[in-house]
């Protein structure tokens, strides 16, 4: 699944990275690199949603983050 958006930092539980989409949905990061980790960078992200995965945040839906790229 690719997606693309903004990067943003979330402060709900002990904070998490998260991708808010063009479209305006928001998913939770998992296993982000540490380069993909900065507020605000556009980018087009390349993984899968994990349903099998609960998180203390709960902002939406975790996307296993296999590749990205800035735009």
């Amino acid at each position: 699944m690719t997606l693309t958006g903004t990067i943003e930092r979330k402060a709900m539980g002990p904070g998490t990275w998260a991708l808010v989409t063009d479209s305006g949905k928001t998913y939770e990061l998992k296993n982000a690199p540490a380069d993909l980790c900065q507020a605000g960078l556009k980018v087009k992200v390349e993984g899968e949603v994990r349903k099998d995965v609960m998180t203390f945040a709960m902002i939406g839906p975790v996307f296993e983050v296999q590749s990205f790229e800035t735009l």
